[in-house]
């Protein structure tokens, strides 16, 4: 029997396409799925969901923009190029509500080509798990997903978009993204740490 190699050939390059149309759309556009953790609405004491995307992201950057210092203009110049924000985040009144699977649901997404893991972080005390990887294309940051994982709280952070990761932490506490942002040692650029700033004006008062 003659075996043709235009044919495996063929068969070959639509198996590499059907397998690419399977792989989730993050590899392609930096958006996690995030449906999966949907279910832990129900147990969950807070709830935090935010998805700001097209238009409405826009909007929402006119509202900062409205308080018109340099930080909220910088925040808007920020927000013009992103594609969206989404947020998930998820606080409990008991421990172990939510699974190690509902996180390895996320880490595998972020093991799609271009995903980097820049910072990993572990508190054993706490138990607190902080995770941030970067998309890049080239030189470019075009996706940021941050992963913090506690006992009784979970929380994934997902920017889409270009963005200068040098100045993510001025993102936190706008948009749904949690202020604690600011105290994460890549973006504290050697200070004092933003929630132990807090902590010392209200001593003071």
């Amino acid at each position: 029997m003659r075996v043709s190699l235009q044919g495996i050939f063929g068969s070959f390059v639509l198996g590499v396409m059907l397998v690419c149309s399977a792989l989730p759309s993050v590899a392609q556009n930096g958006k996690l799925q995030l449906q999966n953790l949907e279910k832990l609405s129900a147990k969950a004491a807070e709830v935090n969901d935010v998805t700001l995307d097209g238009a409405l992201l826009q909007l929402a950057a006119k509202f900062i923009d409205a308080e018109g210092d340099s930080e909220s203009r910088e925040i808007k110049e920020m927000v013009r190029n992103l594609k969206g924000i989404y947020v998930k985040n998820f606080e409990f009144d008991e421990p172990n509500q939510y699974s190690q699977a509902d996180v390895e649901a996320i880490r595998t997404q972020l093991a799609a080509p271009g995903w980097q893991r820049i910072v990993t972080s572990h508190n054993k005390r706490s138990h607190e798990n902080d995770e941030v990887y970067l998309l890049k294309e080239g030189e470019k940051i075009t996706g940021v997903a941050i992963l913090v994982a506690e006992a009784k709280e979970l929380t994934v952070v997902n920017i889409v978009g270009p963005i200068d990761f040098d100045k993510l932490g001025e993102l936190g506490g706008h948009f749904g993204i949690p202020d604690e942002i600011n105290d994460h040692p890549k973006n504290n650029k050697g200070g004092t740490p933003k929630a132990e700033k807090k902590e010392a004006a209200s001593e003071k008062r």
